[in-house]
C-alpha cells in the first residue's frame, strides 16, 4: 500500500489522522507492506524508522511516486488529502490498482477545480471523517453514495502517555481558577473557531466566577487582534495566551482545565468554507475526562451529545456560550459526569483499536471485490 500524505510530524488534525492511520495499516499489513511518501516530512513521531520518504516538493513527490510505484507496484494507493487525488488517480491507472482519498473538511466543502473533482469522483473509495462532510461530498460534488464511507478521526493515545512539561505546569500556578481551555490555531483565516466569542462571553462568566481564567493554546497572526479584544473587554487579567504547545505542554493544559470550549462556526459556500471537519481537539479533551462546550451544528455535533457528554451551543451567541460555561462550573459533579461519559465514548469508539477494526472491514470489503 502506498500512502501519499501532507508533511508529517506536526500537530494539525490531518497530520495526526495520517500518523494514526499509517500505524493502523502497519498493524494489519506489516511495516514492510506500507510505504509513506510525503513532502518535507519530519517522520512519524514515536517511530525510529517511520518509513516515510521525503520528496521535498510537489513536483518531487510526483516524480518519486511515479518511480516508486512502477518499481514497487502497490496494490492500493491512499491519498490522505484531496490535493493528492489527481496523482493517486494517475498511479492507479499506471499500476492497475484502486486508489482511495481521505476527505476531512473545508478542503472538499468548496467548489474544486475540474481535474481535482474528477479525481475525487473516480476514487474507488472516499473516506469521509464525518457524516457532515459525507453529505457535502454527495450534494456538492455528485459522488456515488456507495463510494463514500464515514471513517472518523480517532485519538492518538500517545498524547495521554506523554510526560507533562513542568515549565508549563509552573505557569498554571499563577492562573486563577476555574480554568477554561481552547486549543486551536490563531489564524486570521480560522476565526470561525470562536476564540473571540468565548472572550465576549467571559465578562458574563466572571460575574459568577470572578477568579475564572481563559487559557488559549495556539498561536498565529490573529493573536494581536484577540489580545486587543481582551483589553477592550477589560478581561486581560483573566486570559492566558499559552502560545503553541507540544504534546508535553498540551497534557498539562488538558489536565489542569475544568472544561474545554470551542464554539466553532460552520459555513459551506461555493467560494469559501469554514468549520471543523471533525474536531479532534474535542476527543483529546474528552479523553482527559473534561466536559466540552461545542457548536450545535456541523461535524462536532455528531459525537458531542448535549447534556450527555458535553453541551451544544449557538456558536455565534456569546451569552449562550457563557451560560453553558456557568452551568458546568456551578454543577461540578454533573460536569464530572459529562466528562466521564465523554472519556468512555472516546475509549469505545475513537481509539487506534477502533480505527484498526474499521480499516480491517474496509480492506476485507476491498479484497473481496478484487
Amino acid at each position: 500500500m502506498l500512502v501519499l500524505s501532507p508533511p508529517l510530524g506536526g500537530l494539525g488534525g490531518i497530520q495526526r489522522y495520517t500518523e494514526v492511520f499509517v500505524r493502523a495499516l502497519r498493524d494489519l499489513l506489516g511495516p514492510e507492506s506500507v510505504c509513506v511518501l510525503t513532502p518535507m516530512t519530519k517522520g512519524i513521531p514515536g517511530e525510529k524508522d517511520s518509513g516515510a520518504l521525503s520528496a521535498g516538493s510537489k513536483l518531487g513527490i510526483a516524480v518519486r511516486a511515479l518511480a516508486h510505484s512502477l518499481r514497487w507496484r502497490p496494490g492500493l494507493v491512499l491519498c490522505t488529502h484531496v490535493g493528492f487525488a489527481p496523482l493517486g488517480r494517475l498511479l492507479g491507472l499506471l499500476c492497475g490498482c484502486p486508489y482511495w482519498v481521505s476527505a476531512h473538511g473545508i478542503e472538499v466543502w468548496v467548489q474544486l477545480p475540474g481535474w481535482k473533482k474528477a479525481a475525487l469522483r473516480h476514487a474507488d473509495r472516499v473516506l469521509s471523517v464525518s457524516e457532515f462532510t459525507r453529505g457535502v461530498l454527495l450534494q456538492r460534488h455528485g459522488l456515488e453514495r456507495a463510494r463514500v464511507v464515514v471513517f472518523p478521526n480517532v485519538l492518538d493515545e500517545r498524547l495521554r502517555n506523554t510526560s507533562p512539561d513542568e515549565a508549563v505546569s509552573s505557569k498554571f500556578r499563577d492562573c486563577g481558577r476555574p480554568l477554561l481551555l481552547t486549543v486551536g490555531r490563531l489564524s486570521a483565516t480560522e476565526r470561525y473557531k470562536g476564540h473571540d466569542v468565548v472572550l465576549r462571553a467571559l465578562p458574563r462568566v466572571l460575574e459568577r466566577f470572578p477568579a475564572a481564567t481563559y487559557v488559549i493554546v495556539g498561536d498565529g497572526k490573529d493573536r494581536p487582534r484577540l489580545e486587543q479584544l481582551a483589553r477592550e473587554l477589560r478581561v486581560t487579567n483573566h486570559v492566558f495566551f499559552a502560545g503553541w504547545q507540544d504534546d508535553s505542554g498540551l497534557v498539562v493544559c488538558y489536565r489542569q482545565c475544568d472544561l474545554f470550549v470551542l464554539p466553532a462556526q460552520t459555513l459551506v459556500h461555493d467560494s469559501a468554507a469554514k468549520g471543523e471537519g471533525f474536531g479532534i481537539v474535542f476527543l483529546e479533551a474528552m479523553s482527559f475526562g473534561k466536559p466540552v462546550v461545542g457548536p450545535n451544528d456541523g461535524a462536532p455535533a455528531e459525537f458531542i451529545r448535549d447534556a450527555e457528554n458535553g453541551l451544544l451551543v449557538d456558536p455565534e451567541n456569546p451569552e449562550e456560550v457563557g451560560d453553558a460555561i456557568i452551568r458546568l462550573l456551578e454543577n461540578p459533579e454533573w460536569a464530572a459526569k459529562l466528562g466521564d461519559a465523554g472519556r468512555q465514548l472516546v475509549e469505545r469508539n475513537y481509539t487506534t483499536g477502533a480505527m484498526v477494526r474499521r480499516l480491517e472491514q474496509l480492506l476485507s470489503s476491498w479484497a473481496g471485490k478484487k
